[in-house]
């Protein structure tokens, strides 16, 4: 007989002995109730084990830690049903490879930002920043109010993958460099690390774009491969050293006024997941994603003020005729960019229409109020 046969077996002959029992003490009936066996304790639910990849370095303040902060919430916010071991970049692949790797499903989770993809998808670049763009309030308006979501949701479906917003750096700086920035002449010919839609600014401005992952820009800019360098703001340029190898430290950062950082999920792997716990992922990579700008924001002037104060950085402004024309040229190379595919094209429409709705409601509000601040 099978072993749940013959427990079945053993529970009814306990049960019969009890009621004869009853029976031979003439035990009044309402006494007489079987013998109960013990309910057998309910199976542990299985423990999901992801990967998460990253084009960060291992632990690297702000981006690295908030890869780290989004595994962690997904576990105490799971009950421990997922837990989700984290790979900085070259660990498990290189930093420009997560992609491809959560499309395969050699990871179940990338950890990065879309403008790296723009060989993928052109209309990647949009759900990341764009030159004179959204702000990080802005950028998530967008995302989850505006049908921005929907649309991300959409291009990733294509590469087997599930978008989520996972953090935003705010408005970064404009970058360092060893030159003066004075006129737009003076990008000419300069050789930056910078990517996305800003890179296709500078090129159109006469500088050479170049791409890197973050853990190859010291030793480039150190080398005089590059001659500047954005990355994204006082907090992470310290941890970098990167005021140990360039003199000047520009600033707004005109090409990121609000980088929105993503996690994406191998789709397969997602679906495969139930309804709860499929809420609970998207549930942390949200608050992942703000508590990630509020990290930047308090951290960013401390990091400045070391810089400044301790490192002898030169901060400057960069003039506002080199913001005018380098605005200028950005309205013409985002436009050029999005007419190149039908896809982009959408996405940029309901981008601009967005920012037009953002930008009237804040020039009575936020800006307002900012300006009112500072009197």
């Amino acid at each position: 007989m099978k072993r749940r046969e013959i427990v079945k077996v053993l529970g009814l002959g306990a049960a019969a002995a009890g009621l004869a029992a009853c029976t031979e003490q003439k035990a009044p009936v309402a006494d007489c109730k079987p013998v109960e066996t013990p309910a057998a304790a309910p199976a542990k639910p299985e423990t999901i084990e992801w990967k998460m990849v990253t084009t960060w370095p291992k632990n690297f303040p702000g981006l690295g830690t908030g890869a780290n902060q989004l595994a962690e919430l997904i576990g105490q916010m799971s009950g421990g049903r997922i837990k989700v071991k984290v790979y900085g970049a070259k660990e498990l692949v290189g930093a420009l490879e997560i992609f491809d790797a959560v499309s395969r499903g050699t990871a179940e989770m990338g950890h990065g930002a879309a403008y790296y993809w723009k060989g993928k998808t052109r209309a990647a670049q949009f759900f990341a920043a764009v030159p004179f763009g959204l702000t990080a309030q802005e950028m998530n308006s967008w995302l989850y109010h505006g049908g921005g979501m929907e649309l991300w949701e959409e291009i990733y479906a294509e590469f087997g993958l599930v978008p989520g917003a996972a953090g935003n750096t705010g408005v970064q700086m404009g970058g360092w460099f060893n030159r003066e920035i004075n006129s737009v002449e003076d990008l000419k010919g300069l050789k930056m690390r910078i990517p996305g839609l800003g890179g296709e600014v500078l090129k159109r401005a006469g500088g050479t774009p170049v791409l890197l992952p973050g853990g190859e820009i010291f030793p480039s800019l150190q080398s005089g491969a590059i001659d500047a360098t954005e990355w994204v703001g006082p907090y992470n340029d310290l941890a970098f050293g990167l005021h140990k190898a360039a003199k000047y430290y520009y600033y707004p950062g005109w090409h990121e006024p609000g980088t929105t950082l993503e996690c994406f999920i191998n789709k397969e792997a997602f679906e495969k997941l139930p309804e709860d716990l499929q809420i609970i992922v998207r549930n942390a990579v949200r608050v992942a994603n703000q508590d990630m700008l509020a990290d930047f924001t308090a951290k960013n002037n401390r990091a400045l003020e070391q810089l400044v104060n301790e490192h002898g950085v030169e901060l400057r402004q960069f003039p506002d005729e080199v913001l005018s024309q380098l605005k200028a040229l950005s309205d013409e190379v985002v436009a050029e960019e999005a007419a190149k595919d039908p896809m982009t094209q959408k996405v940029f429409d309901s981008f601009v229409k967005f920012r037009d709705q953002a930008t009237k409601w804040h020039a009575v509000s936020e800006q307002a109020y900012l300006n009112a601040r500072s009197l």
